[in-house]
């Protein structure tokens, strides 16, 4: 499995791919200015479904969030629930 951020102006999309074909996407939006990255959609195609590809995708972004000093809000519902169970997130978690 790997990871690929293709990132364009202030938004993109991460893929999670295996050896042959993709896994799942998360879309984010960059708010630089604000020091902001907002998880938008998670999807994991039906056939990865119940395996935490999803929380893979939700984990590299905020990864990714790191990396550039942003704090992270998960827009998208799925994302905000993975991210509440998590522990090492209140240094980035934007609530509201």
């Amino acid at each position: 499995m790997n990871f690929e951020n293709n990132k364009s102006g202030n938004g993109g999309v991460l893929t999670l791919n295996n050896e042959i074909k993709e896994v799942g996407r998360l879309t984010y939006t960059i708010f630089p200015e604000d020091h902001k990255l907002i998880i938008s959609f998670v999807l994991v195609h039906p056939e990865f479904e119940g395996r935490g590809m999803g929380k893979y995708l939700v984990e590299e972004a905020i990864k990714f969030a790191r990396e550039n000093s942003w704090q992270v809000y998960p827009h998208c519902s799925y994302a905000r629930s993975v991210m509440m169970r998590m522990n090492d997130v209140d240094d980035i978690l934007l609530k509201n």
